[in-house]
């Protein structure tokens, strides 16, 4: 007998768990994954896990974000972007020439393909040459084709999870906390508190919960 059980599709502000593994269509070069045995090739040192996030709230790549809504639970997928529904296009005027002398006064010897920060913004140094050093801002894969291999592998259901996910994408850091009814309570540092508010409108549209911030002196 046929079975007829319908497949478990995504909606928007369904959280999903995803893996994925980014590549440049031309070259077949991987340059992001969260997916373990990828990762070994690139000799990534960080913890891979699988990514957590709320379809339509602009966790990921819109492109990709778009593309999930309606796809199977359980189920992979390949998406093929251009540059302007990936990273962009090169730009000229990201390209800086920087004096010698910015990098000499951090005791810096530039070198070309070395990767800095500068003001909040990740440069590569293309070249070197006399008393300048010229700097790439660009996007590593702006201007290319790419190609993502996604699995969904859970839809989120239990409402712990999902606060835990929000927390981890808003602050990068999880907080201690309580749900009573329609009130999200989360315990924070006195310092922390004025920033963590700053999201309370974002929980409510997300979870419709409303968030209430309680300070806890040596929360660590």
């Amino acid at each position: 007998m046929e079975n007829t059980k319908m497949k478990e599709k995504l909606r928007k502000n369904d959280f999903v768990e995803i893996e994925y593994t980014g590549k440049i269509k031309d070259t077949g070069q991987i340059f992001d994954t969260n997916v373990e045995k990828e990762a070994k090739k690139l000799n990534l040192n960080t913890k891979i896990k699988p990514l957590t996030i709320c379809l339509g709230e602009n966790m990921i790549l819109s492109a990709i974000d778009d593309f999930l809504v309606g796809k199977e639970v359980g189920k992979s997928y390949t998406l093929t972007l251009p540059p302007e529904k990936a990273f962009g296009e090169r730009k000229r005027e990201l390209i800086k020439i920087m004096p010698l002398s910015v990098f000499r006064g951090q005791n810096i010897t530039p070198k070309a393909g070395m990767m800095f920060s500068f003001d909040g913004l990740l440069g590569k140094i293309s070249a070197v040459s006399g008393g300048r050093v010229i700097v790439d801002f660009n996007n590593p894969v702006a201007g290319k084709k790419v190609v993502y291999e996604l699995k969904i592998k859970r839809k989120i259901k239990e409402m712990k999870e999902k606060v835990k996910a929000l927390m981890l994408v808003f602050f990068k850091k999880e907080f201690p906390f309580d749900i009573k009814e329609k009130k999200l309570i989360l315990k924070s540092k006195p310092e922390e508190k004025k920033f963590i508010q700053l999201f309370k409108e974002k929980f409510k549209e997300i979870l419709g919960l409303d968030l209430e911030v309680k300070e806890k002196k040596n929360v660590e």
